[in-house]
């Protein structure tokens, strides 16, 4: 079986295994109070979601890691090239789920404000964790360090790399945890940017990164088969802050970061009008360039629909990753 053709089996498998075990975790998050609770300042209409479980993120994990544990069994026992390579987003995934899982608990012990962790404290232990994995990156996988559209040989960045890797797995996985707002928003955009850097790596022969790219994918559809509008659960940090970081290192793999603003222009899009809003109220002393950020907070109170911006938001995710697969292949 070819790589593409092994990739959406699994991608099929994981769907599966994740639509099967979704409704249990459900009702054992519910079991366990687990619910979410939301922010004093934002729209009247998220107040129905008060009470959603929370930390779905754990739906896909599990699932992503088990078959990708299984599928690699050998290679990773005999420690291959191969195998070793599929370590790293895993590792991104356990790490950066702990610890956004760690923040989801503290919301929960806050119901009333929806705080977790201190923002700070929290940034700190990114860099930290980012740091681990551009190192892993660099000096344990060698991964190619930067294709630029339409040329061909690799550019080497030299030391400039670590900092470079850090800043997109940090940056990444705050992007993505800040695109998590909506029913359905985030899963939808990580699957299509996972399933974009996935192809990539196909394209490029890297084939056990584009089976565990295409096996989230498929998780993801499982996820969301709970997670559309009306949700049943919430994602959390725990699965917003793993995709982001894992989406990133997958990125950097693949030498194709340069097209990380374009392939994922939504996340990218979101933690842009974050800075923007926070930069433009000091400087002006208190006015906002928004209504309200995240951005897709000021498109719902202009007046969309949640269901009208997590469609809208999608297609121009989907016309920019196609745009960027292009870049990729000239």
């Amino acid at each position: 079986m070819s790589g593409s053709g092994a990739a959406l089996v699994l991608a099929g498998i994981s769907f599966i295994m994740t639509v099967i075990w979704g409704g249990p975790l459900i009702r054992i998050l519910r079991s366990l109070k687990v619910g979410d609770s939301i922010r004093l300042e934002a729209p009247k209409r998220h107040s129905i979601k008060v009470g959603t479980p929370t930390m779905g993120g754990v739906m896909f994990i599990l699932p992503v890691l088990l078959v990708t544990i299984l599928l690699n069994a050998v290679p990773l026992i005999g420690l291959s090239g191969v195998g070793r390579s599929i370590l790293v987003p895993m590792g991104a995934m356990i790490a950066f789920g702990v610890l956004g899982g760690l923040d989801d608990w503290r919301k929960l012990t806050k119901r009333e404000v929806g705080e977790g962790m201190r923002p700070r404290t929290k940034f700190i232990l990114q860099l930290i964790l980012a740091g681990v994995l551009a190192y892993a990156l660099q000096d344990l996988l060698h991964v190619p360090h930067l294709y630029l559209p339409g040329y061909r040989a690799e550019i080497n960045l030299g030391w400039l790399f670590y900092p470079i890797a850090v800043f997109i797995i940090a940056g990444s996985a705050n992007a993505v945890n800040f695109t998590d707002g909506l029913d359905g928003l985030s899963g939808l955009i990580s699957a299509t940017a996972f399933a974009t850097f996935g192809g990539i790596a196909l394209l490029q022969g890297q084939v056990f990164l584009g089976q565990f790219c295409f096996t989230l994918v498929g998780a993801l559809f499982g996820f969301l088969w709970f997670n559309v509008h009306p949700a049943q659960l919430i994602m959390g940090d725990t699965g917003a802050m793993a995709l982001g970081a894992t989406l990133g290192v997958v990125a950097l793999m693949t030498g194709h970061w340069i097209l990380y603003p374009i392939i994922c222009i939504i996340p990218t899009g979101e933690i842009l009008s974050v800075v923007a809003q926070v930069g433009f109220f000091r400087l002006t002393g208190g006015r906002r360039l928004l209504k309200m950020s995240p951005m897709h907070l000021h498109f719902e109170l202009s007046g969309w629909s949640e269901t009208q911006i997590v469609q809208r938001f999608w297609l121009v995710s989907l016309l920019f990753a196609m745009i960027g697969v292009s870049l990729a292949m000239i």
